[in-house]
């Protein structure tokens, strides 16, 4: 009798009926044509008992879910009243808001999302898909809340002391400990509200004191249609402006990549090792000790730091700060070796860069980069490219690799870099998946992850390599709880982030003939291209405070950030060099 192998599917089950309540009632909610007030939100937001706004329940200020929303949220959230949320241009102006893309850009630091700013009181949001949904609200709904327990802590005497007289910044130690004091917080979340506020610091203090914040809300598009049509029109903006440049996306073969619009390009340009001393006058010149400090620890050689990494961490603030002429430089680097930058101007915000890998110099590249057997000879006779994005959030991630999958002459691979929250290691680990539950479809995704831990570690100064985990891709950053948490990790889910199902439902349609399936296991090992993901822990949501919130990975990041990038180059290095000595190779002609 021939054995018959069953398998129990026990995906495991969330249970979170406080998430899922919260959920129901702001999509609801959102279904009115009418503004809502946030303040509809607050009761189901306090009861979901979110492990980014564990104080959200208390009087006392949760300063790690201020400091959160505030990075997400533009600086002239201070003056916002009401927030209407979009994915089209077209959609605003057929609500009655003809103006406003004329209406100013602003930027939050934590999140890249469109928004408008009317210079008065209204923030106009575009939105890419669901997610973005998932994470706004709660994000606007925490901000009121602790926007609102500040302001009554500061009718108190001793706070209003502070308002009325005129002081500067920083705060003494003696200061700092007794507005602390009357603003029920320790001295320490004070002064982290001090550096994410510099000089508006008293400022906003003042704009909290005179109001509480009572926002309003109004979702005027959120169709399927809608996301469709705004990705559509993200794809043909970057493919005219690629072909201005004299490639053409759609009759090239295609390494696709989801990370960042820094760290790849600086490993092949290879620009700040280059410019090293112009990097350390700069830091000469204003004064950063520390960094300097930092520097001749490494070129003494001293705890196996790299040189690389450092000058990469500096570079940003060299461009940002260093004046026109040294950002022109910079991208002209990047284009005489075929990296052209592709900003969407229209819809939804999420940049990309189109890397010509028969154009790049070898002898520029981050020396991490030599794989053995690399012929550079070799590589310039490639028609290949990378598609980088700037990673989306959430079922963007879908929506986005659905559409270049459609279109692009032909898929080599797809590589995925990103934050997570991590249950069993520590910020700054790196977790290497191969089973990915998708809370958006439901599905739990099977397949071989191209990368393991001997391609990253070996770029580490410090910190594990995490590989054969389970991850599960979360609906929101805020829409996750104790309880939540502990259901998957008795299954053995320790990486939670929020692309990997989307981007793994895209794979399954680029090669599959139908429509991915819901809530089913499904086997993803034959796809005909590469798939790889590497996450890195930014959060540690299981031990209290150990969120960005809380802090910031900030240089610390930068090790994580590097050995991922270096592990994706170096495998679409191998992956290309193979597919070029391989003479029966396909055309890539549609």
């Amino acid at each position: 009798m021939p054995l018959v192998l069953i398998m129990d599917r026990t995906v495991p089950r969330t249970g979170s009926e406080e998430i899922e309540l919260y959920m129901r009632t702001y999509y609801s909610l959102l279904r009115s044509t009418e503004m809502i007030e946030i303040d509809a939100m607050v009761e189901s937001h306090k009861a979901m008992n979110s492990t980014l706004h564990v104080k959200a329940q208390d009087v006392e200020p949760d300063v790690a879910a201020l400091v959160y929303t505030s990075l997400r949220l533009p600086p002239c959230m201070i003056d916002v009243r009401y927030i209407i949320v979009g994915q089209l241009e077209r959609s605003f102006i057929e609500s009655g808001y003809p103006d406003v893309p004329d209406w100013e850009r602003v930027y939050a630091p934590g999140r890249r999302r469109r928004t408008h700013f009317n210079g008065k009181d209204t923030l106009a949001v575009f939105i890419a898909s669901r997610s973005d949904i998932d994470d706004l609200v709660p994000i606007l709904t925490a901000y009121q809340i602790e926007w609102n327990k500040l302001h009554y802590l500061l009718q108190e005497g001793t706070a209003q002391k502070y308002l009325d007289e005129a002081r500067s910044m920083p705060l003494s130690p003696e200061e700092r400990e007794e507005l602390a004091l009357a603003l029920k917080m320790p001295a320490e979340d004070l002064h982290r509200l001090e550096v994410i506020w510099r000089q508006d610091f008293f400022n906003i203090l003042r704009k909290i004191a005179a109001a509480p914040k009572d926002m309003g809300l109004r979702l005027i598009s959120s169709s399927l249609a809608a996301y469709r049509r705004a990705t559509a029109y993200w794809w043909r903006e970057l493919r005219e402006s690629a072909l201005a440049y004299g490639c053409d996306p759609e009759q090239r073969p295609v390494y696709f990549v989801s990370s960042n619009t820094h760290s790849i390009v600086n490993l092949l340009t290879g620009f700040a090792r280059r410019e090293e001393q112009a990097i350390i006058d700069y830091l000469a010149r204003c004064d950063e000790q520390g960094l300097l400090q930092e520097y001749e620890q490494i070129r003494s050689g001293g705890e196996g730091k790299s040189l690389e990494n450092f000058l990469y961490y500096v570079l940003k603030r060299y461009l940002s700060e260093g004046g026109a002429e040294a950002r022109e430089q910079y991208l002209n680097h990047e284009r005489s070796v075929g990296i052209w930058r592709i900003p969407n101007l229209h819809g939804f915000e999420i940049e990309a860069q189109i890397i010509e890998l028969g154009r790049f110099d070898s002898s520029w590249m981050d020396p991490r980069l030599n794989v053995e057997g690399f012929d550079a000879d070799l590589m310039g006779q490639s028609d290949a490219i990378i598609i980088n994005i700037d990673y989306p959030l959430g079922l963007a991630a879908y929506e986005i690799l659905s559409r270049i999958a459609e279109h692009v002459g032909k898929m080599l691979g797809v590589y995925v870099m990103g934050k997570a929250a991590t249950l069993n290691g520590r910020v700054g680990d790196i977790m290497i998946p191969n089973v990915v539950h998708d809370e958006h479809s439901q599905n739990t995704y099977l397949f071989h992850n191209c990368f393991s831990a001997p391609d990253v570690w070996p770029f580490m100064a410090y910190g594990n390599v995490l590989d054969n985990q389970k991850a599960i891709s979360a609906p929101g950053t805020f829409l996750q709880n104790r309880s939540y948490m502990s259901v998957f990790y008795k299954e053995g889910y320790t990486d939670i982030e929020m692309e990997g199902g989307p981007y793994l439902s895209a794979v399954y349609e680029a090669y599959r003939p139908k429509r991915h399936p819901m809530n089913e296991i499904v086997n993803l090992y034959n796809v005909p291209f590469d798939i790889g993901f590497l996450h890195y822990a930014s959060d540690k949501p299981m031990s209290k405070g150990q969120n960005l919130g809380a802090g910031s990975l900030g240089y610390q990041g930068i090790d994580p950030t590097y050995a991922t990038s270096i592990a994706i180059v170096r495998r679409i290095f191998q992956q290309e060099l193979q597919r070029l000595r391989t003479p029966a190779r396909l055309t890539t002609t549609p």
